[in-house]
């Protein structure tokens, strides 16, 4: 989450987040949000300010944490609702001198994919940031009768020796499972199969474990729907977990290899058949060492918005973890936090879709827009027109964005997941 992001399946997909800068599940929200409202509250206010102003994980050694406070872009005043695009421009890649220290005490999962080279780079520079690093490399498909691994040729092991060198991240792969769900859920060999053929790749390319994404297609499979194919479903998870926890990391023999597993939001306030919801949260905790969670992806084209609205936010780590909260189970929480943005079009058809760092830096540079800070999303909003006279409408992150879904997840003593680092600016890194 550029390709598409298989985040909101309408159907089966061979990469999900592919399509677009990769961000997950567009899944349907029950939202407050009017489609047509809001793009003529866009237009309104375009035109008004135009004529104005023109887990538990296991124990890991990672870098002391610090005061948040003592990061260049809190110490520089950066870190604030009234933003603009000069200071965007000036300040985005300077960050503070000291790249290793950490603000974040939680585990901090980033998503690098191969179509990014950036977010590469990145992950070697900003390491001791991160305390997992999945790299976007692998599909499990059926093949005939049986089934393969496809991704190998994706993996760079030169880059994981540098990663390594530059800190102690863990390196898990993310795999998406793509085989068949009735199939492969049904019949025990080759859920057998599908585990044997992971953990070997896992030790043969020393990784540290995986990142597994199925539910969403398990979903559009709708075998979600049947009790007993759901049980076979989390057993699956149980047991891939179980075997992996079984093997011993090639880098430090007291930890065992870990599973990460990727979970949609649910669909609304009310838990809808094929969600994951806290039943299987407690279910699988055992064997799960941590669950993305893709809190990201609200709006679209078809529903321009906010990318993910605080109290969206909110209101499902409070469906899946209770109003009391379960210390242990929110500690597994890996809360999405998107680096990318989205730059919808509001003329009659709408229309848009994903922008990254550098593009975003490119229509400030251009377009010189004004900001907004949308208290109800806690989310930044520019508006500007472009070459062919079509009002826009973008929300991208910002410092104050990312700081507040930050202090969000520390309340709940929640870890993070960035989908993906290389979409992002740098100055952004300051804040983990």
């Amino acid at each position: 989450m550029a390709k598409k992001k298989d985040r909101r399946v309408v159907a089966p997909s061979s990469d999900r987040r592919k399509d677009r800068v990769e961000p997950p599940h567009q899944l349907a929200r029950s939202t407050s949000f009017s489609n047509r409202n809001l793009a003529i509250t866009f237009f309104v206010v375009f035109v008004v300010s135009s004529a104005v102003s023109v887990l538990v994980y296991r124990r890991l050694s990672f870098a002391p944490i610090t005061d948040r406070t003592e990061s260049y872009v809190f110490r520089r005043g950066l870190v604030k609702p009234d933003v603009n695009y000069q200071e965007i421009l000036t300040e985005n890649a300077h960050v503070s001198e000291n790249a290793t220290g950490r603000h974040y005490k939680y585990p901090v999962l980033a998503y690098i994919t191969p179509w990014n080279s950036k977010g590469y780079d990145l992950a070697k520079r900003f390491n001791s940031k991160f305390t997992h690093i999945s790299p976007v490399w692998y599909d499990l498909k059926s093949q005939g009768a049986s089934l393969i691994l496809e991704g190998r040729h994706n993996a760079d092991i030169g880059w994981i020796s540098d990663l390594r060198r530059a800190g102690d991240a863990w390196v898990l792969p993310r795999v998406v499972l793509e085989a068949f769900p009735a199939e492969l859920l049904a019949k025990k060999k080759q859920r057998k199969k599908a585990i044997d053929l992971i953990v070997s790749e896992c030790k043969e390319m020393g990784y540290d474990g995986i990142v597994l994404e199925s539910w969403s297609r398990w979903a559009v499979y709708r075998v979600l729907n049947d009790p007993k194919m759901r049980n076979l479903a989390l057993q699956f998870i149980k047991d891939l977990g179980d075997a992996l926890h079984a093997v011993t990391s090639e880098r430090n023999n007291k930890n065992r290899l870990q599973l990460v597993y990727v979970i949609g939001p649910p669909h609304s306030e009310t838990l809808q058949v094929n969600d994951f919801g806290p039943k299987d949260l407690q279910s699988l905790s055992d064997a799960v060492d941590g669950f993305s969670l893709m809190t990201y992806d609200f709006s679209g084209p078809h529903n321009p918005g906010p990318n993910a609205p605080l109290k969206w936010i909110e209101s499902i780590l409070q469906l899946l973890l209770g109003t009391n909260k379960n210390t242990a189970l929110a500690n597994k929480i890996l809360l999405g936090i998107n680096f990318y943005g989205n730059d919808f079009i509001l003329s009659e058809g709408q229309g848009g879709g994903a922008i990254t760092g550098r593009d975003y830096l490119s229509l400030l540079e251009k377009h010189k827009p004004d900001f907004r800070w949308e208290k109800n999303s806690a989310e930044h909003l520019l508006l500007y027109t472009d070459d062919d006279h079509n009002n826009h409408a973008v929300f991208y992150p910002s410092l104050l964005s990312i700081s507040m879904r930050l202090e969000e997840a520390r309340k709940w003593g929640c870890g993070i997941s960035i989908w993906e680092i290389g979409q992002g600016l740098d100055y952004f890194y300051d804040l983990l």
